[in-house]
């Protein structure tokens, strides 16, 4: 809850979503909030400071919402902020391309509170579509400022802080007028709202929105919709690993050039050598690993997804599959909260705030882990590039993998339906609920900011964590490699404890002893693996995928012990990090060991399907 502090104006930022909202709390604030083209981003409002001539200014981005009368999360929280803390000022967020419709909500703000600056955001969209506003008429009709901005390219946004600077010290304004008379019923909103808009708009273009129609009637088409949405991401996927691979391989080899010299001063400095290889071969080759396996992947398919994201066609996806989750007896925007978890899956399952239904929220919630997160994927690209594809001759390969990982979301999606239905069939029985999607218009993405964004935000946060994790795990690697026990290092004993269970399932017990280790973070899966096999005594100077092949191979991999890699990495227990979002969520262990055991137990059963079938069929 955001308090009152003294001498401290306090501003609310509200509004519908896709109005803009988050982009101008980031140029205000200076903190850089995620922000997207798509309903729902923001379920909890976030808050900074600003100031101006000497007064400090308190912001509060609140989550969009379309109205203050109905009772979803979202609007509780609106609602709390805008009824009961009273901001000294609020400022509402109004698309230009959409005034009739933003204007329900202003009304019923106003109803509340006279010290409002409205935000007429999108105006350069406006002017492209032959939009024209009569901004002065628009503000004498409603009795408050209104100031017109397009806050991606920080037009206006110095106008909107005087605005708001001279609401906050002066009187409020009381809104009186013809066009407000009975404005708290919600057939008298919408005529007041219609009113208003027929006062002040003129469009010089007699149908401004058919370039989008003509988009979105390929784009969500019953019998395109879905093939193109698998194309698009599949040459998403194409565009990561071929441009990956090269920048993998420099990184490797640079890496592993600067672990020579590390041992060099390890000498010059006498250090005890078990000092030294814990430092080298534990902690720095495992984060030398994190490195070169995960940024360039992550450094390309990061800002693609977020350019598709800025761009308005995630909603799309969503819309196409609504009819999958409604058929699974699921929520459709599950697929809203599934997208989210591409990103990382702690983010999806806040994002499942979304949804009204506490049982739709429930399954979104327990399958969302199904979703491989940004840890996820540079594990699945390197097993595709390196193992599944790995003798495919060129450039076949780049879009082998490419079909690989695309094939693996479409499984993803398949498994997250069927685990919903079975959960709405089971133990959280019901019917699914209807809900209105909005599809925001199309908007050129700003690809400078997209990618600055998508490396310092996503990239190198990602990293970071990662790295943190890694550099522990690394030497808790090296050290059960070295103590031994009756003439076997403790690895290898808990390795062989691991390893009958492990051979049921096509893998090995190292392999299951890194995905134990690997709960803290999804992304040291990989680089654990590789130092256990490295702590059996092969000294192989890791400086390429390639060599990572020979490393796989050396310690009994085949293609079966590849898939079923694979499919583990796809389906096994979320992050500690992702786990405590989901108790935080649900405020129930039980839930939280659930959401624990159901992707695990998917993918312990699939393991042990496929590799007792090609046993027995002798493959």
């Amino acid at each position: 809850m955001i308090c009152k502090t003294a001498g401290i104006v306090k501003i609310a930022l509200a509004g519908n979503p896709n109005t803009g909202k988050s982009t101008v709390f980031n140029e205000l604030t200076g903190l850089k909030q995620h922000t997207g083209n798509w309903p729902g981003k923001t379920v909890v409002y976030k808050h900074g400071f600003y100031t101006l001539d000497g007064q400090k200014f308190l912001l509060v981005d609140l989550p969009g919402i379309y109205s203050l009368r109905t009772n979803s999360a979202e609007e509780e929280v609106a609602r709390e902020m805008l009824c009961f803390q009273k901001p000294d000022v609020v400022i509402v967020m109004v698309d230009a391309t959409s005034l009739e419709r933003n204007l329900i909500l202003l009304l019923q703000i106003l109803s509340i509170t006279s010290q409002v600056v409205v935000c007429l955001n999108f105006m350069d969209e406006a002017r492209k579509k032959g939009i024209k506003i009569e901004i002065k008429k628009l503000a004498h009709l409603l009795g408050v400022p209104v100031v017109g901005t397009n806050a991606r390219a920080g037009v206006g946004l110095d106008k909107l802080v005087k605005a708001v600077h001279e609401v906050a010290i002066n009187k409020p304004v009381k809104v009186t007028g013809p066009l407000f008379e009975g404005r708290n019923s919600a057939v008298a909103l919408v005529k007041n709202a219609e009113k208003i808009s027929q006062t002040v708009l003129t469009f010089e273009k007699k149908d401004y929105q058919e370039r989008d129609r003509q988009i979105d009637r390929l784009l969500t088409s019953k019998k395109l919709g879905i093939p193109l949405m698998l194309v698009l991401l599949g040459l998403i996927f194409w565009i990561t690993i071929q441009g990956a691979n090269y920048p993998s391989s420099v990184l490797m080899y640079l890496l592993s050039t600067v672990e020579k010299y590390l041992w060099l001063i390890s000498l010059s400095l006498n250090m005890p050598i078990w000092l030294a290889e814990i430092l080298i071969l534990g902690v720095y080759r495992t984060l030398a690993w994190v490195v070169a396996v995960m940024l360039p992947p992550m450094a390309i398919f990061f800002p693609l997804f977020t350019l598709l994201e800025d761009l308005g066609y995630l909603p799309r996806i969503a819309f196409n599959l609504d009819a999958f989750f409604k058929k699974a007896s699921a929520h459709g925007k599950q697929a809203l909260t599934m997208c989210m978890g591409f990103g990382c899956n702690a983010a999806g399952v806040i994002s499942c705030r979304i949804i009204d239904s506490p049982r739709e929220r429930l399954i979104a919630i327990l399958t969302n882990n199904f979703v491989p997160c940004n840890g996820r994927f540079p594990t699945l690209i390197a097993l595709a590039v390196i193992f599944l594809v790995g003798n495919w001759p060129q450039p076949w390969d780049s879009w082998g993998a490419a079909f690989i990982i695309t094939l693996a979301l479409v499984s993803s999606l398949g498994i997250t339906l069927i685990i919903s239905w079975l959960l709405s069939r089971t133990i959280l029985r019901g019917l699914p609920t209807g809900f209105i999607l909005e599809l925001p218009p199309y908007r050129r993405p700003q690809v400078g900011r997209v990618i600055v964004r998508s490396i310092f935000e996503r990239t190198l946060f990602v990293l970071a964590r990662a790295m943190v994790v890694a550099a522990p795990a690394g030497a808790l690697i090296w050290l059960l490699a070295n103590f031994t026990l009756a003439d076997k290092s403790v690895l290898a004993h808990c390795a062989a404890f691991l390893d009958p269970f492990a051979c049921l399932l096509g893998l090995d017990g190292y392999i299951l002893l890194a995905f134990i280790l690997g709960l803290p973070a999804n992304e040291i899966v990989i680089p654990l693996l590789t130092m256990s096999y490295l702590a059996t005594g092969s000294l192989l100077e890791l400086n390429s995928l390639a060599a990572l092949r020979e490393l796989l191979l050396e310690n009994g991999w085949t293609w079966l012990t590849a898939i079923c890699m694979f499919i583990m990495v796809l389906n096994h227990f979320p992050c500690g990090t992702t786990l405590l979002t989901i108790r935080k969520e649900t405020q129930s262990w039980l839930w939280t060991m659930a959401a624990f055991l159901i992707p695990t137990v998917v993918g312990l059963i699939l393991c042990f399907f496929i590799a007792q079938s090609v046993r027995f069929l002798g493959v």
